[in-house]
């Protein structure tokens, strides 16, 4: 197995009830073709299941969760109990068909922020610049940009 800085690492996987597997597949490879590491754990994933992966890897960048049936709400219902238990301490990060229908409302995103998710994707290509983003303060959590204050005024 590679190694990659901590910062670089993910922890990718399908919600609990969807068995799409080709988008997850297409993303690790993506992600790897990028320098991630990543820990696939593949469809039907259970929230126990991506806070194991978490403890095994607790300098993880981000839990990335796919949902193509729409029912992530459901599939997500121990999150919040994981999330307060810090169990899954890194970003949680959605993206896909996150509600069944073919109308979205927004009062379905507000519902997956509740659970406890930080970050939702509505287009694939938004993944990158977020995880680069996420890497960067990873790596200064300090917060600092690279400017000095006093050039910054």
């Amino acid at each position: 197995m590679s190694s990659a800085p901590a910062s670089r690492v993910v922890i990718l996987g399908v919600a609990a009830s969807d068995s799409h597997a080709v988008a997850n597949q297409l993303i690790a490879h993506a992600l790897r073709a990028r320098g991630y590491l990543v820990i696939n754990l593949g469809t039907c994933t259970e929230v126990a299941e991506f806070a194991e992966a978490c403890g095994r890897h607790p300098d993880a960048l981000a839990v990335l969760i796919g949902s193509l049936n729409g029912h992530i709400h459901a599939d997500l219902h121990d999150l919040p109990a994981a999330r307060a238990a810090e169990l899954i301490r890194c970003p949680v990060v959605v993206g896909g068909n996150l509600s069944v229908g073919s109308v979205k409302h927004d009062s379905d995103l507000e519902r997956l922020y509740r659970l406890g998710v930080d970050h939702i994707l509505e287009r694939p290509e938004e993944l990158f610049p977020l995880l680069d983003g996420l890497a960067r303060r990873a790596a200064d959590p300090a917060g600092r940009t690279g400017v000095p204050a006093a050039a910054s005024s």
